[in-house]
């Protein structure tokens, strides 16, 4: 993947939004889109993830029915796109965040900022990931937290162990983050209405292809 630098400017500021996108919804992409603006992002990239190691495969819908959900939900905006790196990693092969960084930071213009977007739950997880401290020098990081959500703990679980890494790790309340893939896929399996809660085409194809309709 290759981007060229506008005339005049210095450096590209990219944003990764990873997930398992199971599936995709409007506090997804409210968060992308409300990064864009504050960051000044050219750019939000959809990493849809293959085969995360914290969940078992059976809890996770086929990698295809999630990516070709994603490029329904973007497809209108013009300042996304949908990566299939880790949807295309072998299907034996765990993918990690630090692997996916690694791939775009060897793949872009040195001239490229890396940005990735997570929510507040996963940020304070963030010792625990792989690599973590590789990660946090090559990529800065975007927590966002729906209304109320303070990350009280952020200084003291990350501070206390890597307190230089607070400076790489941003802060951002959506108030679009109350909605979630979990809360979607139930009412799915409860027959209920999930309008304006995915994008239309989102939830058509959610509908076509009767998915989470078999879930308890």
């Amino acid at each position: 993947m290759t981007l060229h630098l506008s005339k005049g400017k210095e450096e590209l500021s990219i944003g990764l939004m990873g997930g398992t996108f199971d599936p995709i919804h409007l506090g997804h992409l409210v968060t992308a889109e409300e990064v864009r603006i504050q960051f000044g992002l050219d750019r939000v990239i959809f990493v849809p993830s293959g085969h995360p190691p914290h969940k078992e495969a059976r809890e996770v819908s086929d990698p295809e029915h999630r990516y070709l959900m994603t490029v329904l939900a973007t497809i209108t905006n013009p300042f996304f796109t949908v990566s299939r790196v880790e949807i295309d990693k072998p299907h034996d092969k765990l993918t990690f965040t630090i692997d996916t960084i690694r791939y775009f930071h060897d793949h872009f213009d040195k001239r490229v900022k890396l940005y990735f977007i997570t929510g507040a739950d996963a940020i304070l997880e963030i010792l625990t990931w792989k690599d973590y401290q590789e990660l946090l020098s090559i990529c800065s990081f975007i927590a966002a937290t729906r209304p109320g959500y303070y990350l009280n703990k952020l200084e003291e679980t990350i501070g206390a162990v890597c307190p230089e890494a607070l400076s790489n790790i941003h802060v951002l309340e959506i108030p679009a983050m109350a909605i979630s893939s979990t809360f979607i896929r139930k009412r799915v399996s409860e027959g209920k209405t999930i309008k304006y809660l995915s994008p239309e085409s989102v939830t058509q194809y959610i509908l076509k292809n009767r998915l989470y309709q078999d879930e308890d």
